[in-house]
């Protein structure tokens, strides 16, 4: 896989170049879904397009979780609507850091469509802005759609039904608290799945907001278990701060989890299955 990340000197000089990338705005809030545009519509990078975390990103909640994957068809009507190709570079950002939800955009772009050449800006908007970078206001012209017809890697998505509580290698992205259950302020149950170690996503980053070096990442990501032959699996709340995780083994050079989409909410739809509280 290609570098994961661009920072905001290198893309401003790529973005003077012959072949500009196609950037993709990516903020979210998850207590209002019209938010991402809205901050979007205020200031952007130039010439961006803005990605949703919960119309383009995301099939509505239910049956698999708060943010359960699109299905096939229903992404590569994004991806043809955004004027995506696999020739095209595409550059992905938020203001999180990644979390909401760039991190989510790069791995169903790259890791789950194949697209040959997605990387996050790291650092996301603040880095861009410390760099003197201008924004664009108002809504940018939607670009001409493309007719890629992307063939998605199932086999990088778990289900419930392939998790084994207590032998599955999971690695939870959501705050330690969250993870203890202590403290639950989305779902309707707290506590981890049986056997998970906590990487909160936000442990991926350093005090500015950007990712750590790999050599640190690489030293600080859980390691799978040998035990455990189908390698690790990462989860959050909603499948969304999960990517971020994902993105921290990329960028260590370490080999990628797979993805559990449905994550902690669509673990606990079934009452039956079995949840752990505390370490």
């Amino acid at each position: 896989m290609n570098q994961p990340l661009i920072d905001s000197v290198s893309l401003s000089t790529v973005m003077m170049s012959s072949q500009p990338p196609l950037l993709l705005d990516c903020r979210a809030r998850l207590d209002a879904a019209s938010a991402g545009r809205a901050l979007w519509r205020d200031g952007h990078l130039p010439g961006s397009q803005h990605l949703a975390l919960e119309h383009d990103l995301s099939a509505p909640a239910g049956e698999g979780g708060r943010h359960p994957l699109p299905s096939h068809e229903a992404f590569r009507a994004v991806i043809r609507r955004l004027g995506i190709t696999p020739d095209v570079p595409v550059v992905v950002y938020d203001d999180m850091g990644g979390q909401l939800a760039a991190a989510r955009a790069w791995w169903m772009l790259a890791c789950w469509a194949g697209h040959p050449s997605v990387r996050v800006l790291d650092g996301g908007l603040a880095a861009w802005q410390a760099n003197r970078g201008l924004l664009e206001e108002g809504e940018t012209p939607a670009p001409a759609p493309s007719d890629w017809q992307p063939s998605f890697d199932d086999s990088v998505l778990v289900s419930a039904t392939g998790i084994t509580p207590g032998h599955s290698a999971l690695v939870d992205a959501r705050a330690l608290a969250r993870f203890r259950g202590e403290v639950e302020p989305i779902d309707p149950v707290a506590g981890h799945i049986p056997g998970a170690e906590c990487r909160p996503s936000a442990d991926n980053l350093d005090a500015d907001g950007q990712f750590k070096s790999a050599a640190q990442l690489a030293a600080e990501l859980p390691k799978v278990d040998a035990r455990a032959a189908d390698g690790l699996i990462a989860y959050c709340g909603s499948g969304v701060s999960a990517c971020h995780d994902i993105l921290a083994y990329a960028i260590a050079g370490r080999t990628l989890p797979r993805l559990y989409a449905g994550s902690w909410s669509d673990w606990i739809r079934d009452p039956d299955r079995p949840i752990a509280n505390g370490d």
